[in-house]
């Protein structure tokens, strides 16, 4: 008996369908222990990588304590322990620990008379291009400041030229000091127009108010109006208005 197209259609579809599964079979006899491997090792190495994470978050929180802990320990007068964990900190593989150690061992130095110890601290912290920009900017800012006495004034309006302009966050500290600079050098009209500008309005944003207005004192005695539309009161202390009255004189 001839078979009909149905049935023949069906009887096609039956030896595909044990042709695949043939293959099936074939692949996974060949195949099967490689992928079973690869999605072993992508789970295992993936579960790594949440354990690493949570270790990093962990190590990264007791060094924040750490840091933490010790600035209360410094703030009420008790250092005792801070060169021990301050030297660990500075070793820390999370930039902002290491810079926030660095900055607190330089500001210790100071405090005890060590500022050679200091500027080193600084000068690291300001050249080491693996921190962020803000704590460089401040180490150097703190650098020049611990130097002022023993530097060129010009070396001094080099070295923060960068920083010394109303688009820099530290515009106030690195501004005033490079007006001192400029005194000191004798231009006594570009120190009294960079005071000026430190205590514009327009940078009311960014330097202190207490900057702003000492900036407008200094401003007056060098000559230049600086006086705000609401100025607030607040006296420049003698000896720095006899400073920058006195020609050529150091601050």
């Amino acid at each position: 008996m001839a078979i009909v197209p149905q049935d023949n259609s069906a009887f096609m579809r039956e030896v595909d369908e044990q042709v695949r599964k043939d293959q099936a079979t074939q692949f996974w006899a060949r195949w099967g222990v490689w992928l079973v491997g690869l999605v072993m090792a992508g789970l295992i190495a993936f579960g790594g990588w949440l354990y690493w994470n949570h270790s990093q978050t962990v190590a990264a929180e007791n060094e924040v304590e750490q840091l933490s802990q010790l600035l209360e320990e410094i703030s009420s007068g008790n250092t005792d322990n801070a060169d021990a964990v301050l030297a660990t900190l500075v070793q820390s593989g999370r930039p902002g620990v290491r810079a926030e150690a660095l900055l607190t061992q330089a500001a210790l130095a100071l405090q005890d008379g060590r500022d050679a110890e200091a500027v080193q601290i600084y000068a690291t912290l300001a050249g080491d291009t693996g921190l962020p920009q803000q704590f460089r900017d401040l180490a150097l800012i703190r650098q020049t400041a611990v130097e002022f006495e023993n530097m060129e004034p010009q070396a001094v309006i080099d070295r923060l030229a960068h920083l010394a302009v109303p688009e820099s966050p530290w515009f106030g500290s690195a501004g005033e000091l490079t007006a001192i600079a400029l005194i000191n050098k004798g231009e006594r009209q570009a120190a009294g127009e960079m005071f000026a500008q430190i205590a514009s309005e327009d940078n009311a944003g960014t330097v202190p108010e207490t900057l702003r207005i000492r900036a407008v004192q200094m401003a007056g005695v060098l000559g230049v109006d600086a006086v705000p539309d609401e100025p607030i009161e607040m006296q420049l202390p003698p000896s720095a208005a006899a400073q920058a009255a006195a020609p050529g004189t150091a601050p």
